[in-house]
């Protein structure tokens, strides 16, 4: 099965363009949400990195600062073909220092080091911001439209490419490569890889799901026991039925359709809902064998992204544009309702 078949919302984009992954083609920066208070047990890392995935340099920074790998920590893993400001955390209680200049990791550097009471966790995140550069557009015409309608409309919440992992830089390394295997029901040793291949793993599934309501015109289209997202929190309620209430709450996206992150025990949908999400999930027997086999819970994720501070130019054949997006959530989803972009190759799993 395929990464680059899944459905789009607002039809395939007329407008090509490239998409380099260079150095100013893509900037990513964490919005914490809070400040580090400047003491404490746990220093708090402001890293800018390039060409480096997240789990390979917490690595490094726990070897650097001669800990284990479990007192190094993260708020969310960025794309290693981007430059992107991250957090780390590392554990380290005492009064101790460390000079982070001598962290010699290329494509690696610490910008700042301030002290935290509290662990930095995966997940606390407000958001991301972007900076996103489209070059060699084949075309103008109707980009501004469409640029408009994605803003107004939203675009779906796919888990976008780098989460399955980059053949086209590294076909070892594939996160569905090592999903295909767990598929398989071979053991996968190290951690970080492990959990990037339940991740790729489950990521791809809530994507078929999410791809199935498009073609079946029940993205925004509520069903019958779909699970309602409250925004800007991880709270979920059930609709047993779609009043105008429910339909007026989606219109002000007060709250948003989810799909489900695949585990064990029942799906908190009910009706039709729960017979749409189980029917798609059957249709893969093994990856949600799997997935409900590791013991993961059911969790939800909103179907549907919207950003906020929405900036762009166009000049000549280039298109500049900023962004923000909540924690979880990609700018290649959001790209790929805009126009067509050079991207790795798509890989798969059975």
């Amino acid at each position: 099965m395929r990464i680059d078949n899944w459905q789009y919302l607002h039809d395939k984009p007329d407008v090509s363009g490239i998409f380099k992954y260079q150095a100013d083609d893509f900037i990513v920066r964490e919005i914490l949400g809070y400040a580090p208070q400047g003491e404490g047990e746990h220093i708090y890392l402001w890293v800018r990195k390039q060409g480096l995935n997240t789990a390979y340099l917490a690595e490094q920074i726990a070897k650097f600062a001669q800990l284990p790998l479990r007192s190094v920590s993260y708020a969310g893993r960025k794309d290693k073909h981007a430059i992107t400001e991250q957090w780390f955390g590392v554990h380290k209680p005492g009064k101790a220092e460390y000079d982070w200049s001598a962290l010699d990791v290329p494509g690696a550097e610490v910008l700042k080091a301030v002290r935290h009471n509290k662990k930095l966790r995966t997940g606390v995140l407000k958001g991301n911001s972007f900076a996103i550069k489209i070059r060699e557009l084949s075309s103008t015409q109707g980009l501004k439209e469409r640029i408009e309608r994605v803003n107004a409309q939203g675009v779906p919440n796919y888990f976008g490419p780098q989460r399955f992992g980059d053949s086209k830089y590294d076909p070892s390394g594939s996160n569905l490569v090592l999903a295909q295997k767990m598929v398989d029901g071979q053991s996968i040793h190290n951690r970080n890889k492990r959990s990037m291949a339940i991740s790729a793993l489950r990521s791809w599934l809530f994507n078929e799901i999410v791809s199935a309501r498009i073609e079946a015109h029940h993205f925004a289209t509520p069903l019958p026991g779909d699970v309602m997202s409250l925004a800007g929190s991880g709270s979920f309620f059930t609709a047993a039925q779609i009043d105008p209430q429910i339909l007026t709450r989606l219109a002000e996206r007060d709250i948003q359709i989810s799909a489900p992150l695949w585990g064990a025990g029942d799906l908190p949908s009910e009706i039709r809902a729960e017979k749409f999400e189980r029917n798609v999930a059957n249709s893969h027997p093994k990856v949600a064998q799997t997935l409900s086999a590791l013991g993961l819970k059911q969790e939800r994720r909103p179907i549907s992204l919207y950003t906020t501070n929405l900036q762009w130019q166009l000049d000549n054949d280039q298109l500049d544009m900023t962004f923000e997006l909540p924690a979880g959530a990609f700018a290649t989803s959001v790209l790929r309702e805009i126009v067509n972009i050079d991207k790795p190759d798509s890989g798969g799993i059975k």
